[in-house]
């Protein structure tokens, strides 16, 4: 029995090296075909002209040392960001206490972070966000427990990004749902309402709201009165995020099944207890990818405070480039901000399909 159990394992012929494992993968999928071939080789020699070049300049030929003489290197200049990275982070916060907003970051993200799992999701985390949101606005504004105040218009940089997105998509989505929930009512004047809004925020874009709210509205303010411009490009971006979510919303709406709501009443719900409990939880889980869509779009969109003269991240930037050292280096710092961009919208693409995989019920 040994002896025919060794025989039978000797037989045994394994695969060629060239059919499996990483030389397998590249004949099967790669060099397949003289075709496959030809677009291997060109897509190669594309890498090699582009990627490498990029890599020599980005890092091996590169300015790291806040104060080296970039104009004599032939790479990267990377010292505009080590040498004005708080000013970019946190436009002209005073640097002698920039631990506040760096703490109001901290405790910002550390939220989001735990937000994320569903497990967490209960009255205590709603508490820990009213308490946190009052920490971080006593540590920006100070004034109370014997920390320096800081104007409101000192406020900038990446603090302020994360300030008109963040409260800006939170405050925008209800609202979304309110409006959808309007443009589908059946009361004429709540549905004429909601439809007027809508078609006229979605008519005009981002932009002419923040001019409206920054050149206009403080025409239309009794004299003496004044709103801080933060407060007033916040509500912009608000209004006109809303308006989007809430023809997503409206998507979802319509895509429910009228046997819903047909069993929703014959067990007695009246029309809140429905679109509370059967109606919105089905509807909003249909539209998920939609509207991060819209909110990430919005998270992009918030730069566009720089044209009434907010200093968000990108004007911060523009800010350090305008000096005469760091002019013709512009390109370090806009790949900068863009991987903060980036990391951020991963983050909530990340979220999202994370949320689709366990509100997933195999219908």
């Amino acid at each position: 029995m040994e002896t025919h159990a060794n025989i039978d394992q000797k037989s045994v012929v394994k695969p060629p090296i060239s059919s499996v494992g990483v030389i397998g993968w590249i004949r099967g999928n790669l060099l397949s075909s003289p075709g496959n071939t030809i677009l291997t080789l060109i897509i190669l020699g594309i890498l090699w002209f582009s990627v490498v070049p990029f890599i020599k300049w980005a890092f091996l030929d590169a300015c790291w040392h806040p104060d080296a003489n970039c104009r004599e290197g032939t790479g990267a200049c990377w010292s505009v960001i080590t040498s004005n990275y708080k000013v970019m982070l946190f436009g002209f916060y005073p640097q002698h206490i920039l631990w506040r907003p760096v703490t109001a970051i901290v405790l910002l993200v550390s939220l989001l972070f735990i937000s994320r799992n569903r497990r967490y999701w209960n009255p205590y985390l709603g508490y820990a966000w009213l308490i946190a949101l009052v920490v971080m606005g006593v540590l920006l504004r100070g004034g109370i427990f014997m920390l320096e105040p800081v104007e409101i218009g000192k406020w900038g940089g990446l603090i302020l990004t994360l300030l008109l997105s963040v409260f800006g998509l939170t405050a925008a989505y209800p609202m979304g749902i309110l409006l959808a929930l309007g443009r589908q009512s059946n009361l004429p004047v709540i549905k004429t309402f909601s439809v007027f809004y809508i078609e006229l925020i979605r008519g005009v874009p981002l932009i002419s709201l923040l001019f409206m709210s920054s050149v206009v509205f403080p025409l239309f303010l009794p004299e003496g009165v004044t709103i801080s411009g933060i407060l007033r490009a916040q509500v912009a971006i608000i209004l006109f995020t809303a308006a989007y979510i809430a023809e997503v919303v409206r998507g979802g709406l319509q895509g429910m099944n009228t046997g819903q709501f047909e069993a929703a009443e014959s067990i007695g719900l009246n029309y809140p207890q429905t679109m509370r409990l059967i109606i919105l939880p089905q509807a909003l889980k249909i539209v998920i990818p939609p509207s991060v869509s819209v909110l990430i779009s919005a998270f992009k969109d918030t730069s566009l405070v720089v044209i009434i003269g907010l200093y968000d991240l990108l004007k911060t930037t523009q800010s350090t480039l305008s000096e005469p050292r760091w002019m013709g280096f512009s390109a370090e710092a806009y790949i900068f901000i863009a991987l903060i961009y980036f990391v951020c919208c991963f983050f909530m693409s990340n979220y999202s399909r994370q949320l689709e995989k366990e509100l997933d019920t195999g219908l």
